[in-house]
């Protein structure tokens, strides 16, 4: 019997599931099951394995046809951009799939809920359930609706720092980038670090993230953009 929680998730998705309990396991933590160790609950390491799979086929699928001139190393890099941890976990928060985590007590304590590689990880084991449930059409459909949209935008992101590098460089030529924490919010389980890019003395851009990387990356990205603007 799937709870109100699950069937506000299917609806947030547009997909209901005929198994309901493969959506409850792709959504269930290691931490959570060993709490509850119910019969018919399974963490989602399972699911999360097949989905990566499921994954890489329908984005290759997908780009060996929308970019019929692009070579192979160039495919391989954007598709690697796609399916990476931080634009996973980007994409399931469009559909703030983090809020219908089952987590452990001290996975929830730790800032779980708000991980990049957790909320990935349900993401391709939520792949996996679809496929399991309805079929390779169906999860490439979910696929292509919620990860391989705004292509551009997602591997901007995943660039984002060698593009900054790359456009300074070329740019402004004897600036150089540096990164600084300007600043830390959330309780200690559940930190958030804000980070400040500079360009030689001028402040470019400012990112936060649950970890200093993640938060230069969203710097760099939002440096990027405002260069792109004064273009």
């Amino acid at each position: 019997m799937i709870n109100e929680k699950m069937k506000e998730l299917e609806r947030q998705i547009g997909y209901v599931f005929q198994n309901p309990q493969l959506l409850q396991n792709a959504m269930c933590h290691s931490s959570y099951a060993n709490e509850h160790r119910q019969k018919a609950l399974h963490d989602n390491e399972r699911l999360e394995f097949l989905g990566d799979a499921v994954l890489e086929i329908a984005s290759s699928d997908f780009l060996f046809h929308q970019y019929p001139d692009m070579p192979e190393g160039k495919l391989t890099k954007l598709r690697a951009s796609i399916v990476c941890e931080p634009t996973l976990a980007l994409c399931a928060r469009e559909i703030h799939l983090e809020q219908y985590l089952l987590l452990g007590k001290g996975e929830e304590h730790t800032g779980g809920r708000y991980r990049d590689s957790i909320i990935s990880d349900a993401m391709e084991a939520l792949i996996g359930a679809i496929y399991l449930d309805g079929g390779f059409a169906n999860a490439k459909e979910f696929v292509e609706k919620y990860i391989l949209t705004d292509i551009e935008h997602k591997k901007l992101f995943y660039d984002s720092k060698t593009i900054l590098q790359e456009m300074v460089q070329r740019d402004f030529k004897e600036d150089e980038i540096q990164y600084d924490i300007v600043g830390e919010e959330g309780p200690d389980h559940a930190k958030r670090f804000i980070v400040e890019v500079r360009i030689g003395d001028r402040p470019a851009g400012r990112g936060k993230g649950s970890t200093k990387k993640a938060a230069e990356q969203e710097a760099a990205y939002r440096a990027i953009i405002q260069l792109k603007g004064n273009q």
